[in-house]
């Protein structure tokens, strides 16, 4: 961690009840200049060290994590409202995997390679900027640390000011893991202040961010200034399209639960769900039977399915895209504006469902990125694919079906990762996004390839 230059603090408010549960510092420009020089300092003897070595620490970092995971899981539900199941489960478990499986890819990586007349050396690019988002705290960070680790570079991190709380259990088990000091560095703050002085830093030769396809155009642009390397996983607005010849009750289900999941904060959710037009009521009654399975509640709950938006500005936010729903025509079945009964206090809202949805209208077009699910019917395949492909986005979708004609409409889709008929996640598959959902790729050997240089060397 790096010590504040400033007395000034952040709270970390608790989305449940709007209770400040800790306090960060706001960190400063001069804070960053201190990381980015610690960074710098151990560049050279990381960089050094043995590509096994480095992913021995990763895994045991990965180790470490689990270990921790109640604590862990505690934290990220006060700071952002994940339900205490979800944050057992995907918030402590997907990073884990992460480390490990990125630690296991070191062993066979083509660190060196001879072409012809030529020796291929991958190298580290040097001192990684990482800023995240708040809906996945830790397996953001993880996601990008374990690679940079194991590619030899150093990095500066600002974690997001809405969910802190993980970085700093992250820092202790870095150095419990035997990271060098100066390897892995955290600065608190905001993105206007910390995260600007990051993507500008001249001695940080690459930045890797997650969030908001608005914040990731400002980074861009910043970063351009020194030209330093940019990966970006932004916004998305993934479509379930279901086929014809789907399994309707597992179609429908894997996709409220796509749309649904971590209150819908999720930027490979699925909030559009197309179904063929002579099976829309059909699908819609299995939609809102599925949806009734979601409870929203107090986050801590083992039942709770569904826990407030991570902010109240959050659940303003997501509230008006319901609200401008109903105003712009499309037909609310399930749901709706305003709080839950019995939750008057809290930034929840309700999970909702429209169907007979304008496939170009705002709810259809824009990342509300809240548990709103659009239903959009279809004429034929090709209509599909074209309303699939209608947004600036191109994250995630899902595709269900007969699976020759579901493997077929998913070549088709414009975005970086499709499930046929649920597939499961797999850590060692790249991950990322088609047009304004970014540019780079996380996780897998393109993972890993995102934080190393190429250097040909003619003999």
């Amino acid at each position: 961690m790096v010590p504040a230059g400033s007395d000034e603090t952040i709270p970390v408010v608790n989305p449940a009840n709007g209770e400040i549960v800790a306090t960060v510092p706001a960190g400063t420009a001069e804070d960053v200049d201190r990381a980015v020089a610690a960074a710098r300092t151990a560049f050279a003897g990381w960089a050094a060290t043995p590509p096994a070595e480095r992913a021995a620490v990763v895994r045991r970092i990965g180790a470490g994590l689990g270990a921790r995971g109640e604590e862990i899981a505690v934290a990220i539900t006060a700071e952002m409202g994940s339900p205490i199941g979800m944050s057992r489960t995907a918030q402590v478990n997907f990073p884990v995997a992460v480390a490990e499986s990125f630690a296991a890819l070191a062993a066979d990586f083509a660190w060196t390679e001879e072409v012809g007349n030529s020796l291929l050396v991958r190298e580290p690019v040097g001192v990684v900027g990482a800023i995240t988002p708040w809906n996945f705290p830790l397996q953001q960070i993880v996601s990008k640390l374990a690679p940079a680790l194991v590619a030899g570079n150093t990095m500066v991190f600002k974690p997001s000011e809405a969910a802190p709380l993980t970085a700093r259990i992250l820092a202790e088990v870095t150095a419990e893991a035997g990271l060098p000091a100066g390897v892995f560095n955290v600065v608190y703050g905001t993105g206007p202040v910390v995260g600007e002085a990051i993507s500008a830093h001249r001695d940080i030769d690459m930045i890797s961010f997650t969030g908001s396809t608005r914040a990731g155009r400002r980074i861009g642009a910043v970063a351009a200034e020194t030209v330093k390397r940019v990966t970006l996983e932004l916004g998305g607005k993934g479509a379930n399209v279901i086929l014809d010849g789907a399994d309707l009750g597992t179609a429908v289900r894997a996709g409220v639960t796509m749309a649904f999941a971590n209150g819908g904060q999720v930027c490979g959710a699925w909030p559009r769900m197309l179904v063929p037009a002579s099976r829309h009521d059909e699908i819609v009654a299995l939609a809102i039977a599925a949806a009734r399975e979601y409870t929203v509640g107090e986050p801590t709950d083992e039942a709770t399915r569904i826990g407030p938006m991570a902010s109240e500005a959050h659940r303003e936010k997501v509230d008006g895209y319901i609200q401008r729903g109903i105003a712009d025509g499309a037909t609310l079945v399930f749901g709706g504006p305003g709080r839950p009964d019995g939750l008057e206090k809290g930034a929840y809202v309700r999970p909702t469902i429209f169907t007979n949805v304008d496939p170009y209208s705002a709810i259809a077009q824009e990342e509300i990125f809240g548990p709103v699910l659009t239903v959009i019917p279809y004429a034929d395949e090709d209509e599909a694919v074209e309303i699939a492909n209608s947004t600036t986005y191109g994250l995630t979708s899902g595709v269900f079906g007969e699976p020759e004609q579901a493997t077929a409409v998913a070549r088709r889709l414009r975005v970086g990762q499709v499930d046929v008929n649920g597939g499961h996640w797999n850590p060692f598959a790249p991950f990322g996004g088609y047009k304004q959902s970014g540019n780079g790729r996380e996780f897998g050997r393109a993972g890993l390839e995102e934080f190393l240089e190429t250097k040909s060397i003619q003999c």
